[in-house]
Order: structure tokens, then sequence, then C-alpha cells
């Protein structure tokens, strides 16, 4: 199994940006797939995570209402779409595989390569 998170880049405050989780993995209907990002000098924390199966989603407080994480099981990919991004949404957004509905990274046991998202003026 492998994931590859895209979409990172430079963006002023307020602007969107959608990133990318593509997996290469047989159809687990138990997975979840989740959403982690760690600024500089500051740990790892939770973002969003999406069940494959249902679809069902939950958000960290501090991105909720403006992101929103889906899914496409035909093209193994989630999505992040971040809108009305802030200074201290900078960060590097890794996506990772785990078995259960859990925002704790240790649940986690799948982790792609990150990609580094810059928010500023």
């Amino acid at each position: 199994v492998q994931l590859q998170a895209s979409g990172g880049g430079l963006v002023q405050p307020g602007d969107s940006l959608t990133l990318s989780c593509a997996a290469s993995w047989r159809t687990y209907s138990s997975s979840v797939i989740g959403w982690f990002r760690q600024a500089p000098g500051k740990e790892r924390e939770f973002v969003a995570l999406i069940r494959r199966s249902s679809g069902t989603t939950y958000y960290a407080d501090s991105v909720k209402g403006r992101f929103i994480i889906s899914k496409d099981n035909a093209k193994n990919t989630v999505y992040l779409r971040m809108n009305s991004l802030r200074p201290e949404d900078t960060a590097v957004y890794s996506c990772a595989i785990g078995s259960t509905f859990d925002s704790n990274a240790s649940a986690y046991g799948i982790w792609g390569q990150g990609t580094l998202v810059t928010v500023s003026s």
C-alpha cells in the first residue's frame, strides 16, 4: 500500500487549495483516511478524516466550516478542500490510512509523504 499527497503550494490568506491523497490499495471497506498536519516547531495535529465505505467525516475544530474532506473510491483518492486559508494553516499536510474512526495519529499505520502548504501574503 502506498500513499501520495499532492496539491500543496504557496497561497495568500483567504485563498483556497485542494489537496489530494492517492492510494494504491485493495478495497478495504473498513478503511479510514485521515489528514494530519505539522507546522514548523510544532507537533503533528489532526485535521480531518473520512470513512471510505460510508463517507462519514470528522473535523478538527480549527478547520471545521473551512475545510472539506471527500473521497472518490473509483480513483482511490481522498481530497481535502481548504477554504479561507489562514497563515496558521501553514504546515506539511500528510494523509494516512487507519482501520478505526479515530483522530489520534497512533491509530494510523500507513502514512504517505506530505505536501507543504504555505499561507502568506
